[in-house]
C-alpha cells in the first residue's frame, strides 16, 4: 500500500451497497443508499495525548467497520477508491 494514514486516521475500502432488498426487490443505482460498511486497509500510529504519549488505535487492518454516512475524505490510489476516516468517525466494528 502506498498510503500510510497519520495519527488517528484510518484508510478504508468501502464495501458495495446491496443491489437487492431482503424481500428480493432489485434496487436501481439512484435508489441505493450511500454504503456505510468498509474494510480497514491501513491505520495510523495513534493519537498523541497532551503529555506526548501515543495512544494506539483500537482498529487494525482487516477489520470490517460501520462509519458515519457523510464521514471521511475520498481518495483514489491506483485507480481504486478509498476513504480516509478519523477513528472517532467509526461507529462499530462488525464481527
Amino acid at each position: 500500500m502506498k498510503v500510510q494514514p497519520l495519527s488517528d486516521r484510518i484508510l478504508v475500502e468501502v464495501l458495495e451497497a446491496k443491489d437487492e432488498t431482503k424481500g428480493g426487490i432489485v434496487l436501481p443505482d439512484s435508489a441505493k443508499e450511500k454504503p456505510q460498511e468498509a474494510k480497514v486497509i491501513a491505520v495510523g500510529k495513534g493519537k498523541t495525548s497532551d503529555e506526548g504519549k501515543v495512544i494506539p488505535l483500537e482498529l487494525k487492518a482487516g477489520d470490517k467497520i460501520l462509519f458515519g454516512k457523510y464521514s471521511g475524505t475520498e481518495i483514489t490510489v491506483d485507480e481504486k477508491e478509498y476513504l480516509i476516516l478519523k477513528e472517532e468517525d467509526v461507529v462499530a466494528i462488525l464481527n
